[in-house]
């Protein structure tokens, strides 16, 4: 999904250059969804059963989410994705090796993180009103994805088992959203948003 995403919105780059930034980094993609289906093979477990539960959710926030210019796109990849990887970043925490460092592997790099929040900084210098805009369609990323997120987790017990065993209580959790929260409040900061 990543992948098509990625590709899909390499199109709406305003020149070359920045279309294959973004091709490049969707490449990246197909090689981290490689490296995970071939470690859920490893453990027997077929790639495709494995995250077909996770589908619709994806699916479903990317449907009422789709850009429409190259700024939404960026700034789709630069909130969304990263609140994605954050959230990844902590439940890694809680797997044993291999499989920590392999999720760590493979959320997105700074590269692309630079790249995002450098091209939304240029756009706001630009056009100081593009600032409104993209804010509010942050947020509306955030709210889409938060949703997306609760009815996933409330769906999969062993997800939600996860989350409560590794964050031991309700104060854990909060904790949790609170370093989400302050992560993603620090990335709209630095590119230029406000929350």
């Amino acid at each position: 999904m990543a992948f098509d995403r990625m590709a899909a919105d390499a199109r709406l780059a305003p020149d070359l250059a920045r279309r294959a930034v973004l091709s490049e980094m969707a490449a990246v993609e197909i090689a981290n969804y490689r490296r995970l289906a071939d470690r859920l093979t490893e453990l027997g477990v077929p790639p495709g059963e494995a995250m077909a539960p996770f589908v619709p959710a994806l699916q479903s926030y990317h449907d009422s989410t789709e850009p429409k210019d190259w700024l939404e796109a960026l700034t789709k990849a630069y909130v969304g994705d990263a609140i994605a990887d954050d959230f990844l970043r902590e439940m890694a925490a809680l797997l044993t090796e291999p499989d920590r460092q392999l999720v760590l592997d493979v959320l997105h790099g700074s590269r692309y993180d630079e790249f995002a929040g450098q091209e939304i900084r240029l756009a706001i210098r630009a056009d100081p009103k593009v600032a409104n805009r993209l804010s509010m369609w942050a947020r509306r990323l955030v709210g889409e994805g938060l949703s997306q997120a609760g009815r996933t987790a409330g769906e999969r017990a062993a997800l939600t088992a996860l989350i409560a065993t590794g964050f031991d209580d309700q104060v854990g959790v909060q904790a949790l959203f609170k370093r989400l929260t302050a992560a993603h409040t620090a990335r709209m900061a630095a590119a230029g948003l406000n929350n």
